[in-house]
């Protein structure tokens, strides 16, 4: 594990640096297009939820025997080489300088009184409708987005990776990407994409509380004290209709004294959600800028844990 908790802190440096250029190939960008071709031809006709697992496990036996020829394959060659490739398929599948720049596209031409600007570019990150939300609005579809997917896309891959490695990574980064394309609970969607859904809430549940946890001790908090705040974080969290995405928000609302959740619009449709926290103050963009901030040091703390998890795994191991 000490091996793959080296890998995770260069792969953390080097996302920090240069992120996902745009122009590179990408990893999910194949797997989202494989999801999708074998939606296209399986899901109809009978049987429906045995075809979505079927795809399922196809995805990841595809994606697990790749990474795990690539990581082994290298190292046959050598042990830095092997080193080298595990750190870049772990660099690929860290999202954190991703998740801040999309942030700051919309804080920026906020911060200016781009209403329109900022409303455009909230919408290529979120999935409700954009174009009448005002600013404190427009916050809280950026700062939602960002706590929500400081699990998925920053500390969940770092978690796995420190268990398995580079294979580990890319197998939950295949479930994740199949649940972001399948897994809604629509008529197309709501019987083939069930086995995508149910294995991406289990492959969240442990990261998403750690991260939580984690989040609460990257400031001090905007009101109250730390222990109050911890005690209130599992009621808040669970207010959300995700057992794993609340968790995230319930945590940065709480340190913010900030309100996430309530009604959204998607294609003209109202959606209700539940409100998290417990405050009535207005979100500004200040906010998002706080928020970008609590993600970069949830991840360095959660690498601290990666180290200390993986460093008395192996006294243990060697120990015995």
């Amino acid at each position: 594990m000490i091996t793959h908790a080296a890998a995770i802190t260069l792969a953390l440096c080097l996302d920090r640096l240069i992120g996902d250029p745009p122009a590179w190939p990408h990893p999910v960008r194949w797997i989202g297009s494989f999801i999708i071709w074998l939606e296209r031809r399986l899901n109809k006709g009978r049987l429906r939820k045995l075809r979505g697992i079927v795809s399922v496990c196809s995805v990841l036996t595809i994606t697990l025997l790749i990474t795990a020829l690539l990581v082994y394959g290298s190292n046959q060659v050598h042990w830095i080489a092997g080193f080298i490739v595990e750190t870049l398929l772990i660099t690929s599948a860290l999202a954190s300088k991703s998740l801040a720049d999309a942030a700051q596209e919309v804080s920026v031409p906020l911060q200016k009184g781009y209403m329109k600007e900022a409303r455009t570019k909230l919408s290529w990150i979120v999935g409700r409708d954009t174009e009448h939300l005002d600013e404190s609005e427009i916050a809280r579809g950026t700062i939602e987005t960002v706590a929500e997917n400081t699990s998925d896309g920053v500390t969940a891959p770092m978690f796995w990776a420190l268990i398995f490695g580079a294979p580990g990574i890319w197998v939950y980064k295949a479930v994740n990407t199949g649940d972001s394309i399948v897994g809604y609970k629509n008529e197309r969607y709501a019987v083939y994409g069930w086995a995508s859904a149910r294995l991406d809430d289990l492959a969240n549940w442990i990261p998403a509380r750690i991260t939580a946890l984690l989040m609460l001790m990257t400031k001090k908090p905007a009101h109250g004290r730390r222990s109050t705040l911890l005690k209130e974080l599992p009621a808040q969290a669970k207010k959300h209709p995700s057992p794993n995405s609340g968790w995230g928000e319930a945590a940065v609302a709480l340190l913010l004294h900030i309100k996430l959740g309530g009604t959204n619009t998607y294609q003209g449709v109202t959606s209700n959600r539940p409100v998290i926290g417990l405050s009535e103050e207005p979100l500004t963009v200040q906010h998002i800028e706080q928020t970008i901030t609590i993600m970069h040091r949830t991840a360095w703390l959660f690498l601290a844990c990666c180290w200390i998890g993986g460093t008395l795994f192996d006294l243990t191991f060697t120990w015995r």
